[in-house]
């Protein structure tokens, strides 16, 4: 069984084709000079002293102006097309999040976050490139991701953390991220959602949350854009549920490489029917699911030590990539990170098994980071409230599972090794099987009458659609526009 859900191929070649003629569009010279005087009119009267393109990221490109009166710079960010399918949105709520951050966390464990200068639409920018932030540019000479992956990795090289890093390196390190994740866990709302500034020191739950993985299903896994979720939640159980339909309406969209057989189809939903049973079955939900009512604290998609930035001492003077952070059900922050191995689960060349067993032995160390941080936060603050502690209930959620519900929960492509290896015997008991993939067929009794017509329906309509390769794909106006113009 292949251990994720693969991309669709042909909305990714489509994806990347469009990103990369865009970046190329940025070196024309009319434009790239056009946003050179974008940034100098923004900063006037300060005289600038170098431009240049900065660099692309995964999920943005920008370009740095410094200046001849400080080491600062500022830095225009954009969101990259056939990339980011909600630009907009995503702008919107990225500043938000970062002001809200900043001003909050300022009293207690600040996070040094860019401070912005300006945010706009597509139509104030250069050349109408896009909706844009202009920030400042933090100093430093590497990220957290460079102390802690494996010497000599070339760029195109999955992280894969030093396996010869000492204990003592490693808590040090770990103890600078647990402060941030700390932190973060002390800010919470009571919804679920983005955020909106509503006054100088005033936010509130608006919007939805916007995900990586609403992103992703519909860039490369071409779920149209109709079909994500739209609300806020003040209940946990509502937005796992609303994650697990997410789950269920990807696979009937994905117009390729969603499907390897009419069975691989079955076990696909039988998995997926399953995963919303946990939900909304009050006896299986009352066993994963503790804080229904919140409060909700702020949740990071995207929080990992690439986007953390050390100085010359090793020591975080910036926090970058806020694009997906919304507050989220207090068990997302309860599960300890992912990324205390830098590579994901799903992406581990030696398999699941093999990552979970070092993922334990880091995972000590880190647990050990995270009680350091919490003493010292009751030091400085005089009161820690039992609730508030991480260290404990993020064992729990490994012990007991939770961690891995929570990260079927947000990983779309993930989802069925995840579910089918750490899900399944938990909730409904041993398959009495040693075939990973005929397990489903022991699980069909438990579907409703209506989730197995609509699997046998889906089961023919994927047959077909494996016959022939087509793009499906619904991204965002901007995109379409580009697309057309440039006849992509």
């Amino acid at each position: 069984m292949n251990p994720r859900l693969p991309f669709d191929d042909a909305a990714w070649e489509k994806s990347d084709q469009i990103e990369d003629s865009w970046l190329d569009l940025l070196f024309d010279e009319d434009i790239y000079n056009e946003i050179g005087i974008f940034l100098a009119e923004q900063n006037c009267p300060r005289q600038w002293a170098d431009f240049k393109f900065f660099k692309s990221g995964g999920f943005n490109a920008s370009f740095l102006m410094t200046f001849t009166d400080t080491d600062t710079g500022a830095l225009l960010r954009l969101p990259l097309p056939g990339v980011h399918m909600f630009p907009e949105e995503k702008v919107r709520n990225e500043v938000s999040i970062m002001q809200f951050i900043t001003k909050r966390t300022s009293q207690t464990m600040p996070i040094p976050i860019p401070m912005v200068f300006r945010w706009g639409e597509r139509n104030e920018s250069p050349s109408n490139l896009g909706p844009f932030i202009v920030m400042d540019h933090i100093d430093h000479e590497r990220s957290m991701s460079d102390l802690l992956e494996t010497p000599g990795r070339q760029s195109k090289q999955r992280p894969e953390l030093n396996p010869d890093i000492s204990t003592t390196r490693l808590k040090v390190l770990y103890r600078e991220l647990a402060d941030i994740v700390f932190s973060l866990s002390t800010l919470s709302m009571n919804l679920i959602g983005s955020l909106k500034q509503t006054g100088k020191s005033m936010w509130e739950v608006a919007y939805r949350p916007l995900t990586i993985s609403m992103n992703e299903v519909v860039r490369l896994g071409t779920l149209p854009r109709s079909k994500l979720p739209t609300a806020t939640y003040d209940k946990a159980s509502l937005y796992f549920e609303a994650l697990a339909e997410l789950h269920i309406s990807h696979l009937k969209h994905q117009r390729n490489n969603a499907i390897d057989s009419a069975d691989d189809c079955r076990r696909k939903f039988v998995a997926r029917f399953l995963f919303r049973k946990l939900v909304r079955d009050r006896d299986l939900r009352d066993k994963w699911i503790s804080h229904e009512h919140g409060p909700f604290p702020v949740w990071c998609d995207d929080f990992r030590p690439q986007n953390v930035m050390v100085d010359e001492a090793d020591k975080v003077v910036g926090v970058v990539d806020w694009e997906f952070t919304y507050t989220a059900p207090v068990e997302f922050t309860h599960a300890p990170p992912w990324w205390l191995l830098l590579e994901k689960p799903e992406y581990w060349t030696k398999g699941l098994d093999d990552w979970c067993a070092q993922y334990e032995k880091r995972l000590q160390i880190f647990l050990q980071a995270m009680m350091d941080c919490e003493e010292d936060y009751q030091t400085r603050n005089e009161r820690l409230e039992e609730s508030q502690r991480l260290s404990s209930r993020m064992r729990y959620s490994w012990d007991s599972g939770d961690f891995w519900i929570m990260y079927a929960a947000r990983n779309n492509f993930a989802f069925d090794a995840i579910y089918w290896n750490k899900i399944d015997q938990r909730f409904f008991g041993s398959n009495g099987s040693d075939n990973i993939c005929d397990v489903w067929k022991k699980r069909l009794h438990l579907l409703e009458h209506e989730e197995k017509e609509t699997m046998e329906k889906y089961v023919d309509l994927k047959l077909r659609e494996n016959e022939t390769r087509l793009l499906s794909w619904d991204p965002d106006q901007y995109t379409l526009e580009y697309m057309a113009k440039t006849e992509l």
